[in-house]
């Protein structure tokens, strides 16, 4: 695996997209990930179009409950978030993004995940 820190040990964020990458190697994990990013996000259109709050509460339930759903019952490995929260939620959208516009699987090979 390629070195994953930058000056002083610290992580950046080009590595990071490179690791996130490699622990969603299967197809399953990132179909998970997509269902509960979008889910999350229409929790938030529905608290406010309702106005109900708690679907902001649920949101992050959602899409969190998918996502480490498949990392541990189909990935077998400890989600990304637990060591960077923000960096894993923008790469979760990200890859989200980049699946929906077609453009994932260059990000994929370049990591070295296969199809």
């Amino acid at each position: 695996m390629a070195d994953l820190t930058k000056t002083h040990g610290a992580l950046d964020y080009a590595a990071f997209w490179h690791r996130y990458l490699l622990a969603h190697r299967k197809p399953e994990t990132r179909a998970m990930h997509y269902c509960g990013s979008l889910l999350a996000l229409g929790a938030v259109v529905l608290a406010i179009a309702t106005g109900d709050w708690l679907w902001v509460l649920a949101s992050p339930l959602i899409g969190y409950g998918f996502a480490w759903t498949a990392h541990y019952g189909v990935e077998h490995n400890r989600p990304e978030t637990f060591g960077h929260p923000f960096w894993s939620l923008i790469s979760d959208y990200r890859m989200l993004g980049l699946f929906l516009i077609g453009r994932l699987g260059a990000h994929l090979a370049a990591a070295g995940v296969g199809r």
